[in-house]
Order: C-alpha cells, then sequence, then structure tokens
C-alpha cells in the first residue's frame, strides 16, 4: 500500500443537518454518510478515480455496506469501532416518550451490528471497548483488534510565560459539558480540601460548549449553581484574555471552548489532572496530561485502566467517592516531594511514547491492513444477492401491480351479464340454471 501521499476531501455536509431541533442524531448522522457516498459515487466519478484498495471508516458503519457493494472484489474495509452507538443512545426516559424511544431505536441498534458485519477487520480503541463490543455482538466476538488511539509529540515551549504569574496551583479538568461526564466530581472533590487548602489553588473545568446544545448550555448552569452552593466563587470565560483576567478570588474557573494552543498552555500550568467519567471508552486527555509529565487522577473504571500506571503516572479511584479523590489532589499539592513529582512527570512522557504516539497507531493500522489484505473477504450479503433479491421483489410488484390492473379493467363478457341478469329476476328458478349452460353451446 502506497502511503507516500495523503489527499483529505471533504464531502457529505451540505444536504442533511447534524440534527433536528436537537433530535433525531443518529437517523440524521447516517443520512450524511450515504450522502457522502452518492455524492462521490453516484453523482460523480471522484471516489472511483481514486482506486482506493482500502476503505478506513471511522464511528459510524452506516455506509459499509454501500463499500461492499460498489466494490465487491478487491478492496477492502477496516472499520474502526470507538463504542457501540447503541449503548451511547439516551434510554431513560419513562412511559410512552421512554416507549417510542426504544421502538424509534431498534431498527439503528439491528443496521448498526449488520453494517459493522460487512467491514473485513474491525479495530476498537481499547480492550474495554473490546469487552463491551463482543458482549453486544457475540457473532463478531473474534474480529475485534485493539488499536490504542494516539496524541501529538507536545513541541518545545518557547518562551511561554507561566499563567497568572504562577500565582496559583492549577487542577485541571477537561472535558466536555456532559452529564455523563461528571464534572462535578471535581468540584466536590476540591471543595473537600480545607479553606487553608484551597488557599493559592485554582480549579479550572475547560472543555467543549456548544450554546446550540441544550445539554451544554444547561449542565454549565448546573456546575455553577453546585460550586457556588458550596461556597466557592466561580467565573465563566469564553475568550483566553477574559480567563487571563479574572479577579485572584476566582476559586473555580469555567473556560467554554477552549482553543487548542491554549489548552496545551493549561496543560504545561497544571500540577494534577482531574479525569472524572465513569467507563470511559478510552479517554484521550489523561494520554494528553502524560505526554506533559502531569500526573492524572481518574475512575478506575474503562479506558483508563489501560492508559494509567497505578503511582507511577497518576491514580486511579473510586468516582462515588469525592473523599478519596480530595486525599490524592491534598497528596499532590501539599505532600509528595519535589523529587517524586519529578519522577511521575518523567514517567508520563515514557509511557505516551511506548504505547500512544502517532507512529505506533500507523503501524498497529498497517499490521491490520496488511492481515486483511492476505485473507477472504468476510461473509456478507453480497452485490449478486442485493441485485437478486430486487429483482425478485420488482417481479412480485410487477405481478401485483398487474394483477390489479386486471381486476380492475377486465372485460365483462355479455353472455355472463345475461347470466346474472337471469338470476336476478327469478333467483328461486333452476330451469334457468339447469339449460342456460346449453344456451351457451
Amino acid at each position: 500500500m502506497d502511503t507516500g501521499t495523503l489527499d483529505v476531501r471533504v464531502r457529505g455536509n451540505n444536504v442533511f443537518p447534524p440534527t433536528f431541533l436537537n433530535r433525531l442524531h443518529i437517523l440524521l448522522a447516517i443520512l450524511r454518510q450515504v450522502h457522502l457516498i452518492l455524492a462521490i459515487s453516484v453523482f460523480s466519478d471522484e471516489l472511483f478515480q481514486l482506486k482506493p484498495e482500502v476503505f478506513v471508516v471511522d464511528q459510524l458503519s452506516a455506509c459499509v455496506p454501500f463499500l461492499r457493494w460498489l466494490y465487491p472484489q478487491r478492496q477492502r474495509i477496516l472499520f474502526y469501532c470507538h463504542f457501540p452507538d447503541q449503548l451511547l443512545a439516551e434510554r431513560s426516559a419513562r412511559g410512552m416518550p421512554g416507549l417510542v424511544k426504544k421502538v424509534y431505536r431498534l431498527p439503528f441498534d439491528w443496521f448498526e451490528g449488520w453494517s459493522m458485519s460487512g467491514s473485513d477487520k474491525i479495530a476498537v480503541n481499547s480492550n474495554f471497548t473490546r469487552s463491551i463490543a463482543r458482549r453486544v455482538w457475540p457473532s463478531l466476538g473474534e474480529s475485534f483488534r485493539v488499536i490504542y488511539p494516539c496524541v501529538d509529540i507536545p513541541r518545545p515551549s518557547q518562551d511561554e510565560k507561566p499563567l497568572w504569574e504562577n500565582r496559583f496551583r492549577i487542577i485541571l479538568s477537561i472535558n466536555r459539558f456532559e452529564r455523563k461526564k461528571d464534572v462535578g466530581l471535581a468540584i466536590l472533590a476540591y471543595n473537600a480540601l480545607s479553606a487553608a487548602e484551597r488557599r493559592s489553588t485554582r480549579l479550572i473545568l475547560a472543555g467543549g460548549y456548544d450554546q446550540r446544545v441544550s445539554e451544554n448550555v444547561q449542565y454549565h448552569k448546573e456546575l455553577v449553581n453546585l460550586a457556588e452552593g458550596l461556597g466557592l466563587s466561580t467565573a465563566t470565560a469564553r475568550t483566553v484574555p477574559t480567563a487571563l483576567a479574572v479577579p485572584d478570588d476566582i476559586q473555580v474557573l469555567f473556560l467554554l471552548s477552549v482553543p487548542a494552543p491554549f489548552k496545551t498552555t493549561l496543560l504545561r500550568n497544571a500540577r494534577l489532572l482531574l479525569y472524572t467519567p465513569t467507563n470511559e471508552h478510552f479517554g484521550i486527555v489523561p494520554v494528553e496530561a502524560m505526554q506533559f509529565g502531569v500526573p492524572v487522577l481518574a475512575s478506575n473504571t474503562g479506558g483508563p485502566l489501560e492508559t494509567i500506571v497505578e503511582g507511577k503516572t497518576g491514580w486511579l479511584r473510586d468516582a462515588s467517592k469525592a473523599e478519596e479523590w480530595a486525599a490524592i489532589i491534598r497528596k499532590v499539592l501539599y505532600e509528595l516531594d519535589s523529587t517524586t513529582l519529578q519522577v511521575i512527570g518523567r514517567e508520563g512522557p515514557i509511557r505516551v511514547g511506548d504505547r500512544f504516539t502517532k507512529t505506533i497507531m500507523a503501524q498497529e493500522f498497517n499490521h491490520a491492513i496488511n492481515d486483511m489484505m492476505g485473507q477472504k473477504r468476510s461473509p456478507f450479503l453480497e452485490t449478486r444477492d442485493v441485485v437478486l433479491i430486487f429483482g425478485v421483489m420488482a417481479a412480485f410488484v410487477a405481478a401485483l401491480i398487474a394483477a390489479i390492473l386486471k381486476a380492475r379493467f377486465r372485460t365483462r363478457d355479455p353472455r355472463v351479464s345475461e347470466f346474472a341478469r337471469a338470476r336476478r329476476s327469478d333467483p328461486g328458478s333452476t330451469k334457468d340454471f339447469r339449460f342456460f349452460p346449453q344456451q351457451l353451446l
């Protein structure tokens, strides 16, 4: 496979919106992906001109059957599964709304597994995700191969000034403002420190935020209310200058939609990263922190079990016990000596370099692709089967239409009409009935 040239093109983003009234996410995602395939293969010959050998499909498998039917011979398809979508869908509603949601999701849940089975190879982002995927799709259990996501190796900083002139020990959380991320745990753990222990510290809650997404807006308000209800002073910033200008008495700073360069600055200045989600599929943020030598405190579930080494690059604790999290925060801020912190700071980049670099991820993908190219295609509904099915369906529909038209517009025999009139005129008579056939002769 030639990997010397990378040509990236963007298509399929101009017909269907991501959501409709903040609903129908999965339906519209499928339609957008199908439109992408149609745009480059049916409405144009762009895909065929590229002469692809391998398709790598990420996250959504809706297009896999179409690619399989467009290229039924040598080309292979590798699907990278981040997590079963059917387990990400919100199903907590009760009563009629909950029932409607379940019925609505049924075809999409089935379609997810069926379309994924058209792949020649399936990769997942962690052993945790593989264990869940095997439970959801037992028939595909032996197909999953773990390929860890990667991070960029940071460039050396060029005379970067410390944030707020190093007046604060920064405890950092980076996550989207979604309830499943459990960012409130960071506030509870920080509040569990004494007032003296919180002096000259600042908890920064940064992450993805979209004003159009109602959950982002609502959860941010909930977190502000939680912090202020505990007596913590808060501020919210949407730009870097605003963040840098907050007063010194602010204890909890919310940063909405942090730009990538400032995210790097935050990681360079943090004393500890708090990663609060439970059963996270992989979790790229802890890996990003480790590459900067920042120790990580994360939930002892999901992907962090595979990325963080207890006591060497961070700690894993029960997300339901804020006091345990507060104890680690206290330990990092006040109890560990500088030598121990330096050792942890060195272990993080070593861990990342051994497992989570672009080079390693590229090598793993290359191994998976080479294995895939050397094997027979996985069994699936092939193009000839699709043609046969549609042919049978078309023949059935044609026969049904012909029968309807014949029944509706057939020519009536006048002699049959004469018989019918005779029967109506004397329904009790058997004479007409007995001799009528002879009259027809």
